[in-house]
């Protein structure tokens, strides 16, 4: 499809998009029962009275939602935007309450779709291939549309934040981003690459340019009152900080910053399928060293990366790196999480990128979408 998709054009594409979306959006829910945890949480907390970040759903075990839960005993590890957002479904029917996350699930991957394209025009970048190359990936239309996960609300804002940051509307770009990770913190990958290039031009707009010193605008172009990106971008970040961290505060105490810890936690778990685990069971090494080994090896990158940003790379093709490596570093890789980094690769014009992430997902493929 991606060959295809020039010679086809944007309106083919793009309805080729909508039929698939709308296709796994009315299928059942597929393969995960995560849709029913969110759910869960939400009943835990209208209709019980419990608090979803410190009990988990077997609490409430004669729940309707229980019957399809996978992690019973685990409390919510989402951030209070998406908890709070889902509560008014704890008053409707099952069957409707999933059928509301499949069309949110369904409704954020075409609005990556679609702003993804925007980006791709504005850098150059052919825009149907770059749609195509998030929202007609398998794994995405299998386990994000049909399996109804958080993950696309999630990107799509930390996308519309790059978005607002390339047009330079700084206070919404940190807002974006802060409420993607009141979502789920996995995208977190995202702020620090936006921060240092808009630090980093801030500070090159505020004295002369040196000979050599490799700068590239954030935008391509516009550079008036760059100085005082960095002032908006941090306004903007902490208003929305404030304002979620406040109604969290008010619904879960203090109790939702344990969603944060929970979500690091995965890293004691091992997915069969991860790179870490794949390598040592390949290898015979030790898996616990080779997980270890991963992160370090992580860690260096993303100090890479944002070096190199810095130095005055392309911080979108930056961060769409550091969201690949995240997943070949971490321990529990799920066929859903490669939509972290898919937005921000599609237009990172970087083609040693694009194929490494169509191989990890033909990698995930085959033993996640039975065949």
């Amino acid at each position: 499809m991606l060959v295809a998709a020039p010679r086809l054009g944007g309106r083919v594409v793009g309805a080729l998009i909508l039929v698939a979306i709308i296709a796994f959006a009315c299928a059942p829910v597929l393969l995960s029962h995560d849709a029913f945890s969110y759910l869960d949480y939400a009943r835990l907390g209208v209709r019980h009275g419990l608090d979803p970040y410190v009990n988990g759903p077997d609490a409430a075990p004669h729940d309707p939602a229980f019957a399809q839960v996978t992690w019973t005993k685990t409390p919510s590890a989402y951030g209070p935007l998406f908890t709070l957002a889902t509560y008014p479904l704890a008053w409707l029917p099952i069957w409707l309450a999933v059928a509301i996350l499949k069309a949110a699930a369904a409704v954020s991957v075409l609005g990556l779709a679609w702003i993804v394209s925007r980006l791709a025009a504005w850098r150059g970048i052919d825009p149907a291939v770059a749609a195509a190359f998030v929202a007609l990936n398998p794994l995405v239309l299998v386990h994000v549309v049909g399996g109804a996960h958080n993950d696309g609300v999630a990107m799509l804002l930390a996308t519309l934040g790059v978005a607002a940051l390339v047009v330079r509307r700084e206070a919404s770009a940190g807002a974006s981003l802060v409420a993607s990770a009141a979502i789920k913190s996995s995208s977190l990958f995202v702020a620090p690459f936006a921060l240092t290039a808009t630090a980093r031009d801030s500070v090159l707009m505020g004295r002369k340019l040196k000979p050599g010193l490799s700068f590239r605008p954030i935008n391509g172009g516009v550079q008036q009152k760059a100085h005082r990106g960095v002032t908006r971008l941090a306004l903007g970040a902490a208003g929305a900080a404030l304002v979620i961290g406040l109604a969290g505060y008010l619904a879960f105490g203090w109790e939702w910053l344990h969603a944060f810890g929970l979500a690091g936690e995965n890293q004691g778990r091992t997915s069969h399928l991860s790179i870490p685990t794949t390598f040592a069971r390949l290898s015979g090494f030790d898996e616990g060293a080779m997980r270890a080994v991963a992160l370090v090896l992580f860690g260096i990158a993303i100090v890479w990366l944002l070096v190199w940003t810095w130095r005055g790379a392309d911080w979108i093709r930056a961060a769409a790196w550091a969201g690949t490596g995240l997943l070949l570093a971490t321990s529990w890789l799920l066929p859903w999480y490669l939509i972290w980094p898919l937005p921000l690769a599609a237009v990172a014009r970087d083609r040693f990128l694009t194929v490494l992430l169509l191989a990890l997902t033909a990698f995930q493929l085959g033993a996640r979408i039975p065949i």
